[in-house]
């Protein structure tokens, strides 16, 4: 980087952005959970107040202050504070810091925080101390992932939890970080159909529909005081176990077995996952997963003991490469296992924990939709194929690579590119328990009997595709192959 010219002043207030929609951390607090219309929002350095004015529309209760454009307003407490894009413009360290901690005291929940992560090259550009001036005279820190979570935790003396790239939930709550860690790793299941006829369940059915969704979400049995309907159940069944004995009567136990199943391997990967944050501790977890535990495990040693085993697992020499050659989902090529991103809480448990290892410390894949296991090296690749289930052969718009070895993170736009990279037989990527798999594997065959995978070395491209549809006499719309006229 070249050096700043002397007597430049930097303009922060110029850094402020007019947005046409929400920030990408308001949408994403949204998203998970964290900001609802119950929660006061007090956003910290709001710019030209996008953000507030949306919010409170919407009907959410915030306010937002900012030195230059709103420097009247109070600086006040909420139960959640959003410090978005404030911490990288501010040149000074120090002030940097008493800006960042400043946002802490006055949060009563969750802290949102987030900053520019470096994606590009910077050659070029001008430095200006830990960061660079802009061409509109604002400063800039762009940081690497991991490098934003350690400033954060080391500032605050907490252990920031990533939502996305560059943002960050703090929360005040040890127990209920945890529970949020928890959620996101936590496999959506589907409330087992009726499959039998049974008059006792028909006259319940709707008393026992709590009951049901409730072990459908943790694939247990509720303790007392964990279902609202508890009461209810009670006095007319004598316990929730013999409630539930009458479910069974009319579905499949082999479903809620499977259910149970996947909520311990579930916990199986947030307790070894849990190993990279600040460690784990009972005490910080909530009773749900207290309960959790010990309906799975027996004890909370227990439960740690048998994620350990599968932490250690994946990092024996060649276990992620077998791994990879076994599964039975997703497209198995020379040098990767590649998997689309619905089907990752079905494949292997130890596939799924070495992708925990990279996602944990991005906060999510962001629109990727296609999980990339290296075989013969410790990285993890996200790639985004827009229109994925709409396109017959979507074309690679971005690649995302994180290194394990020290979670550096490299990113390669395809967007501007003439001949991108496209994808084939997509139903190789689903579980076969995905609504399109029957659709996409239907259609693979018409392309074979087609004709049109017998010559493979320069389809994978955009271009080379087109000129073998063309040396085919074929065309493809909407998932189908025709003849040309």
């Amino acid at each position: 980087m070249s050096q700043i010219p002397i007597g430049v002043e930097v303009e922060r207030h110029r850094a402020a952005i007019t947005r046409v929609e929400l920030s990408r951390p308001v949408r994403l607090a949204i998203e998970s959970g964290i900001m609802t219309i119950d929660t006061t929002i007090f956003d910290y350095g709001c710019g030209i107040g996008g953000d507030v004015k949306r919010l409170k529309s919407a009907g959410y209760t915030c306010e937002g202050w900012d030195p230059y454009y709103f420097p009247d307003v109070a600086r006040q407490p909420a139960d959640i504070v959003n410090l978005s894009y404030i911490i990288n413009v501010i040149e000074d360290p120090e002030e940097r810091d008493r800006a960042l901690i400043q946002a802490w005291e006055l949060t009563g929940q969750v802290l949102i925080i987030a900053a520019q992560i470096l994606v590009n090259d910077l050659r070029g550009v001008l430095a200006y101390g830990d960061g660079i001036l802009t061409k509109r005279n604002t400063f800039q820190k762009y940081y690497q992932q991991v490098e934003l979570k350690e400033y954060i935790d080391r500032v605050l003396t907490v252990d920031a939890i990533p939502i996305g790239l560059g943002i960050f939930l703090v929360f005040r709550d040890e127990s209920q970080a945890e529970s949020f860690r928890a959620a996101r790793l936590y496999t959506r299941m589907i409330t087992p159909r009726v499959r039998v006829e049974s008059k006792r369940f028909e006259d319940y059915q709707v008393q026992l529909a709590p009951l049901m969704e409730f072990v459908s979400q943790r694939g247990r049995i509720p303790i007392k005081g964990e279902l609202a309907a508890e009461a209810e159940l009670v006095q007319e069944f004598g316990s929730i176990k013999r409630a539930f004995q009458i479910v069974l009567t009319a579905t499949d136990e082999v479903e809620w077995d499977a259910i149970a199943y996947q909520r311990s391997l579930d916990l199986q990967v947030y307790l070894a996952l849990a190993h990279f944050g600040k460690g784990r501790s009972l005490k910080n977890l909530s009773l749900t997963i207290r309960a959790d535990i010990k309906a799975f495990f027996g004890s909370y040693d227990e439960a740690c003991e048998v994620a350990d085993r599968l932490l250690f697992k994946i990092g024996e020499p060649g276990v992620i490469k077998q791994a990879c050659h076994q599964s039975k989902i997703g497209k198995l090529l020379p040098a990767a296992l590649y998997v689309h991103i619905s089907a990752l809480n079905e494949i292997d448990p130890k596939l799924r924990l070495y992708e925990g290892c990279a996602s944990r410390n991005i906060g999510g894949t962001e629109d990727a939709n296609i999980i990339k296991f290296h075989k013969d090296k410790p990285c993890i690749s996200y790639l985004y194929y827009p229109d994925f289930e709409s396109i017959a052969h979507p074309p690679l718009q971005w690649a995302m690579l994180i290194d394990l070895r020290d979670l550096s993170l490299r990113f390669r736009d395809y967007s501007h590119q003439e001949n991108s990279p496209i994808l084939h037989r997509k139903e190789t990527f689903l579980s076969q328990n995905h609504p399109l798999y029957s659709k996409f594997a239907k259609f693979t065959k018409s392309e074979e009997k087609a004709g049109l995978f017998s010559e493979t070395k320069t389809i994978g491209n955009q271009q080379g595709w087109e000129q073998r549809l063309r040396d085919c006499g074929v065309q493809i719309k909407n998932h189908r192959v025709t003849r040309n006229c």
